[in-house]
């Protein structure tokens, strides 16, 4: 039994009869009142996100995971197949428990969380950042650059990302994975 002093980004709680994934909490103490605890949950079977408001100090049910570096194989349709570095054991996940499945490519390394209770795997953490390339995009215009204007990319995952007017085709970028959003360019 965890309180709300334990929450954080990632963990994994029952609630409501279901498991959910903490995505976002913001501890709020006002000047006048009891403290509490606002939260952003996924559901790691639905995939929906709720919002919740905990009491400071409210008990919550945590569920014990164990964490590992996985391999991403390939996709099949909607389920994904990863492989343990460790024991080379292979994994099946569907596409919904994923945050962005269009930024995986493969051999990307990615951290699984498991339930230790059932084996079940409850959520997929890509890397802070990948790196991809434009396999389309339309050529920027020369004078069109005296703003931050964007235009729609294709990478090479099937992804469309807003890049700046200057990237090409063939550019390698880094991608924001939380966001889905452009970083930088990559030079070789």
């Amino acid at each position: 039994m965890a309180t709300t002093s334990d929450i954080r980004k990632g963990l994994c709680i029952k609630y409501s009869n279901d498991i959910y994934k903490i995505v976002e909490f913001l501890h709020v103490k006002p000047g006048k009142g009891p403290a509490f605890v606002r939260t952003k949950l996924k559901s790691v079977t639905t995939g929906k996100v709720i919002e919740n408001t905990f009491s400071a100090g409210h008990k919550i049910d945590d569920i014990r995971v164990e964490t590992n570096k996985f391999q991403f194989l390939y996709a099949e349709g909607e389920t994904f197949h990863f492989m343990n570095n460790d024991d080379y054991n292979q994994i099946s996940i569907e596409k919904g428990i994923l945050d962005n499945p269009d930024l995986m490519k493969e051999g990307e390394i990615v951290s699984i969380s498991i339930n230790t209770e059932d084996g079940m795997p409850l959520s997929v953490d890509m890397p802070a950042s990948v790196i991809l390339e434009v396999t389309h995009t339309e050529p920027g215009v020369k004078g069109n650059t005296a703003t931050n204007a964007t235009k729609p990319a294709t990478v090479e995952t099937g992804a469309r990302i807003n890049v700046p007017l200057f990237i090409n085709e063939g550019d390698k970028i880094k991608v924001d994975t939380e966001k889905g959003a452009y970083q930088e360019r990559i030079k070789e």
